[in-house]
């Protein structure tokens, strides 16, 4: 499996940036689920109901995953790398 990396940028509620990037196999069908996957991380951080679409989330690449990205995205569809204001 290879998988498409989207690199994400989303305004928090309290005007504070989210950076992280959705990975996904690179056999998902289109980008609104891509944008699902990550509104469903973002409902998990409390910041359900921000924008998250074509603005905020591009695809950036193709890679060779870990076993871990592998499984976590068999399990749930989608794994999320935290890089900046996600806590």
């Amino acid at each position: 499996m290879e998988v498409a990396v989207y690199d994400t940028y989303v305004s928090k509620k309290d005007g504070s940036v989210m950076h992280f990037d959705i990975l996904v196999s690179d056999e998902v069908a289109s980008k609104e689920q891509v944008y699902q996957f990550g509104r469903q991380y973002l409902a998990t951080k409390g910041q359900q109901g921000q924008p998250l679409a074509a603005k905020e989330c591009r695809f950036c690449h193709i890679e060779e995953p870990t076993q871990e990205v592998v499984d976590v995205i068999n399990a749930q569809g989608y794994y999320i790398i935290e890089m900046q204001g996600c806590q």
